[in-house]
């Protein structure tokens, strides 16, 4: 029973300081859904600078009443599926969502975070509880507005089968699109750490996804470093972020 209230008030306590924000045409908001494991739920330290909420940014809560706030870090503390609120902390959607707004300012953006740590791309395959959440938490949103891209950063979890990622999450990208009604939907994902021999590997491979699937780019790791061998460290949270920013930026403009 303790073990079940503590859950609960973990996941109750962003809800309880959550305040209906001010949003002008909110039926106009450029949405993007941020999913994947750990790195994209954020474990680096937040620091000073990553503390104010972001401008023209409104992170989605699904809270009736009260659904989107002036997104501010952590941003992934309204998943439904994450893991304990106190592990959630920077990743790359903080710089990801500031420099999308810098570049397009006469927009206003709507981020819906849904990340999971240590889940492998099988666990979001089509069918999945982690995939029909972000389906049905993205499909919640874009009543305020239109989805107009996806970030993905998962695949440490995956190092050992670099061989069959790529058909992988070609099926995630094409469930998506399909699910979502969205058959050229922006889909961005990272390259993980490259600390070890075989992610450098992953990488090579990862590299590659625009060549198999259309309208998908990739965010480099190079020049990022790690806190654990797993996680990046603020500075390339950030980094990552406005690489991230960089490729959505080229799609959606491309589209």
């Amino acid at each position: 029973m303790i073990r079940i209230l503590i859950l609960i008030l973990s996941f109750a306590m962003p809800i309880l300081g959550c305040k209906a924000q001010s949003i002008e045409k909110p039926e106009l908001l450029d949405i993007y859904l941020l999913i994947g494991q750990s790195n994209m739920a954020g474990r680096a330290e937040i620091e000073p600078q990553d503390k104010d909420s972001l401008t023209n940014v409104f992170l989605f809560t699904g809270i009736e009443g009260c659904e989107w706030e002036k997104a501010a870090n952590p941003l992934n503390k309204y998943s439904t599926v994450r893991k304990d609120l106190s592990m959630q902390k920077l990743g790359p959607g903080y710089t990801f969502a500031k420099k999308m707004a810098e570049a397009f300012p006469d927009r206003q953006l709507g981020l819906v975070v849904n990340a999971k740590g240590g889940t492998s791309i099988v666990e979001w395959m089509p069918g999945t509880i982690l995939y029909t959440e972000a389906v049905k938490r993205i499909k919640m949103a874009m009543k305020y507005g239109t989805l107009k891209g996806i970030v993905w950063h998962q695949g440490e979890q995956d190092v050992s089968k670099s061989e069959t990622y790529m058909e992988s999450i070609a099926t995630l990208i094409q469930s998506l699109r399909n699910d979502l009604n969205i058959p050229r939907l922006p889909f961005v994902a990272g390259q993980i750490s490259e600390d070890k021999p075989e992610k450098i590997a992953f990488n090579q491979i990862i590299i590659h996804l625009s060549e198999k699937v259309s309208d998908t780019g990739i965010a480099t790791s190079g020049g990022t470093s790690t806190i654990d061998g797993a996680h990046f460290n603020s500075a390339s949270q950030r980094l990552m972020g406005e690489r991230y920013a960089s490729e959505m930026i080229r799609l959606v403009k491309k589209k």
